[in-house]
């Protein structure tokens, strides 16, 4: 087995690890020599995971349930024997217009993206508040740069940027670090389903932009450098890195590209209603 430097025996823990970049993490780490625990919604894709990762650890949780995910961690703490690297990747998203967009779709990507993460960081927190431990909270460039029909997703997402930035003055005393991971569009399900609407494709998104949909091993290399590091932030493309002290500009920049574009793409985005990019349980209403 190949161990890179730094990675060798880690225990680390992964949310929304049953596909896209969660997954491909995983597979990564395992590789590097780490050992990893999945949580994740989709068991059967869980355990094909886990099969390519050794045998690890993995487990059905639902990040938004509390009691679950405390129980799930505390499950995967004590097979791995410890932890050292807590991920928060767990993710969705669904195009919704504010005004009358469907309000289960705010309540559903806040719940998984917000809330989801808050529940993992008051479960494995007190894990890897240790000298060489590390939590790392996945944003995207929606943190910084926010567009139409995406409101739910772009607002959980600073939300998660500004949960880091706290969190790692908190944890600072312990020894532990905390990283904040913003990507670009990259070509995963998440990007292919949740852009896949008629609304979208009059839109500069998702490739039809000045921006091509991004490879994703690169990200994964981006991710592997940054937990061995114990970086504050990891971003990928590159050029998102560039973009996040100049968001206000930006920001500016999206608002002019897209005014053309705006108008159509909301009536005919109030005529759909697309699923969630990763089917969620029944929570008391339509995920």
């Amino acid at each position: 087995m190949t161990r890179g430097r730094g990675l060798g025996g880690r225990r680390v823990l992964i949310t929304g690890a049953a596909r896209g970049i969660g997954a491909l993490l995983a597979s990564r780490l395992h590789e590097r020599g780490a050992r990893v625990a999945l949580l994740g919604l989709e068991p059967d894709e869980l355990e094909r995971v886990a099969a390519d990762c050794g045998g690890a650890p993995w487990i059905e949780c639902d990040v938004t349930e509390r009691g679950q995910v405390e129980e799930a961690v505390a499950q995967a703490v004590e097979r791995l024997g410890g932890l050292d690297v807590a991920v928060a990747n767990a993710g969705v998203a669904a195009q919704m217009t504010l005004l009358d967009g469907d309000p289960e779709v705010w309540d559903a990507t806040v719940g998984v993206n917000l809330d989801g993460t808050y529940n993992f960081i008051r479960a494995a927190g007190p894990h890897v508040a240790h000298p060489g431990g590390y939590f790392l909270l996945t944003a995207s460039l929606a943190a910084a740069v926010h567009l139409p029909l995406l409101a739910a997703y772009c607002a959980s997402k600073a939300a998660v940027e500004a949960l880091g930035d706290s969190l790692r003055i908190e944890l600072r005393p312990s020894g532990a670090r905390v990283g904040v991971a913003y990507y670009a569009e990259l070509a995963t399900d998440m990007t292919a389903r949740g852009f896949a609407t008629q609304a979208a494709r009059r839109m500069p998104v998702a490739g039809r932009g000045p921006l091509p949909v991004s490879p994703v091993e690169p990200a994964i290399d981006a991710l592997e450098r940054g937990i061995r590091r114990r970086s504050r932030r990891i971003a990928y493309p590159p050029w998102v890195r560039a973009v996040l002290p100049l968001r206000e500009l930006a920001q500016r920049a999206v608002e002019l590209r897209i005014r053309r574009d705006v108008g159509p793409a909301l009536e005919i985005a109030r005529g759909e209603r697309p699923p969630l990019t990763t089917p969620q349980p029944k929570r008391g209403r339509s995920a």
